[in-house]
């Protein structure tokens, strides 16, 4: 093996640990996104009464927390990062 195949070799691994990494903090933030918005969505039929935000505000956010996490899930899915 020559010297320019076992570094092109170290930088493939490097490159794949880091989508590995990447694609891993995508799925646990867009869990924790849509959880959040799960809560906003759901707080009053779990038993939380929220003084902030109001109503109309609280189910926007939980819309936007909801979209944003399934954006993050779905960029951990398709691990696009270099291209």
């Amino acid at each position: 093996m020559t010297a320019e195949s076992e570094e092109k070799r170290a930088e493939d691994k490097r490159q794949k640990a880091y989508v590995y990494r990447r694609a891993l903090m995508d799925y646990g933030m867009g869990l924790i996104y849509v959880a959040m918005g799960l809560f906003f969505l759901l707080s009053d039929k779990l038993g939380f009464e929220l003084e902030f935000p109001t109503k109309p505000f609280s189910y926007i956010f939980a819309g936007f927390c909801l979209l944003y996490g399934g954006f993050r899930i779905y960029r951990g899915y398709k691990k696009n990062y270099f291209r």
